[in-house]
């Protein structure tokens, strides 16, 4: 730490691997730290993310404009059905609001949108002048509730009121409040928590699944809708794909309504055959673990070899890693690792200790670990370990390109899948190409 400079406050949540574990582990999950400019997006941020692809949901941000341009359509969700989850839709505070407060301009945004669109759900979203001016959102959705006979359920998301995993959280009380009630007859299948059907990701596992004789119930939130939200409790199996956004509600779920939860990832080769494996197990289902491991052996086989061609290309290359959840770093880690690529940094926004124990067993000696990072850190540290590309989202593409390191965006608005053996191919492709990119070399000569 003594050669990095950092904010005295950070140290802690940075981390040089040594040889083994430290066993100490790091401090995360926990509030950025004032003045470090810190990546992670706020409260509103995760629950708008986590809701907003319930296709026929309408989505009513209460607070400035500014709060529903932030979110609106950020995410690479796709839609089977409707797509109404691609419109955002304001209360448009205003300083007379704020002075008188907001309550009459949201009930008029309810009555709006019940009496025109007649709609089955509608979310509202409480932002920071929200939580600061003191509106009564609950009373208000409870009152358009009751008259118009529509599900108006509020989503308490002031931005200043924790982190992005708290809003993670609101989002997963607003989906229990939308299915809590339910009682529809149990029958074998599986929900899958946590997957958005970015690029469509949940259509990619939805037919994986579809191969091995397991039926998918629910999607929490890819391409789910209202009626098909409704029908989750009926499964015997939560599948948890992004630990960070749904453990939280697989735990109620599995309290309040006795659905057992595994967490998965279909990221890789070796994750997507595990997670297979491992469901079909799970329920307790011996003709589709069969088929589990004959459908992976096959799709294997299938990409070996052009894996294996572009690999030539990769092998000595040194990752740096910066995503949401510790989940989908510890996949990325395993996918680097099978291309012969060394992960030299790794960081996420809302990874837990239980993630960053697994990502230190899994890198090398020396690895910079660190949590919920801000630009500055991510610059220095990628420059000191000479990283040759960064795995990213939106806000660290321009970082990388001004120092001349290649990009992969692994983040919620790509355009294509990465998910399974399919998105295995379009991984591996989309690294090669940044890393190997004959621009690098002409910045090089240039500098």
């Amino acid at each position: 730490m003594e050669n990095v400079s950092v904010l005295e406050e950070r140290k802690d949540f940075i981390l040089y691997k040594q040889n083994g574990c430290s066993g100490n582990g790091m401090r995360c999950d926990a509030n950025s730290v004032s003045g470090a400019v810190s990546q992670r997006a706020c409260v509103y941020c995760g629950a708008r993310v986590v809701l907003n692809p319930i296709t026929d949901a309408f989505h009513i941000v209460h607070g400035p404009i500014g709060c529903a341009s932030y979110t609106w359509d950020i995410r690479g969700s796709l839609s089977s059905g409707e797509d109404l989850y691609r419109n955002s839709f304001s209360t448009d505070l205003r300083e007379s609001d704020i002075i008188f407060g907001g309550e009459k301009r949201l009930t008029a945004a309810i009555e709006e949108i019940a009496t025109k669109h007649q709609p089955k759900l509608i979310f509202v979203y409480a932002t920071c002048i929200v939580g600061v001016i003191g509106d009564d959102v609950d009373a208000v959705c409870k009152t358009m509730s009751k008259k118009y006979q529509i599900r108006v359920i509020p989503v308490k998301s002031p931005g200043f009121s924790g982190n992005k995993s708290v809003g993670y959280k609101m989002a997963c009380n607003a989906i229990m409040e939308l299915i809590k009630s339910e009682k529809p007859a149990k029958r074998k299948g599986v929900n899958i928590l946590g997957d958005f059907n970015l690029a469509g990701e949940m259509w990619i596992i939805k037919d994986y699944l579809k191969r091995i004789g397991i039926s998918v119930i629910s999607g929490f939130t890819g391409d789910s809708n209202y009626e098909n939200l409704l029908e989750s409790p009926a499964a015997t199996l939560n599948v948890v794909q992004c630990a960070g956004s749904s453990t939280y509600l697989a735990n109620r779920m599995e309290e309040e309504m006795g659905i057992p939860f595994i967490k998965v990832s279909f990221f890789g080769i070796e994750d997507t055959t595990s997670s297979l494996i491992r469901i079909a197990e799970a329920l307790q289902d011996e003709e589709a673990r069969q088929k589990a491991i004959a459908f992976t052996k096959e799709e294997t086989s299938k990409i070996t070899p052009l894996v294996e061609r572009y690999k030539k290309n990769l092998t000595g290359k040194k990752a740096a890693i910066y995503v949401g959840g510790g989940f989908k770093a510890i996949s990325l880690i395993r996918q680097f690792d099978f291309l012969g690529v060394e992960t030299v940094v790794v960081g996420t926004q809302t990874g837990k200790k239980e993630d960053y124990d697994i990502i230190e067993s899994l890198v090398s000696k020396d690895t910079v670990i660190l949590d919920d990072a801000n630009p500055a850190e991510l610059e220095k540290f990628m420059k000191e370990k000479q990283a040759d590309i960064l795995v990213g989202g939106v806000k660290e593409r321009p970082l990388a390109y001004k120092l001349g390191i290649a990009f992969c965006d692994h983040n919620h608005e790509r355009k294509h899948p990465l998910s399974g053996f399919d998105g295995m191919i379009n991984f591996v492709k989309e690294i090669n190409g940044s890393i190997n990119n004959p621009v690098w070399k002409y910045m090089e000569e240039s500098l």
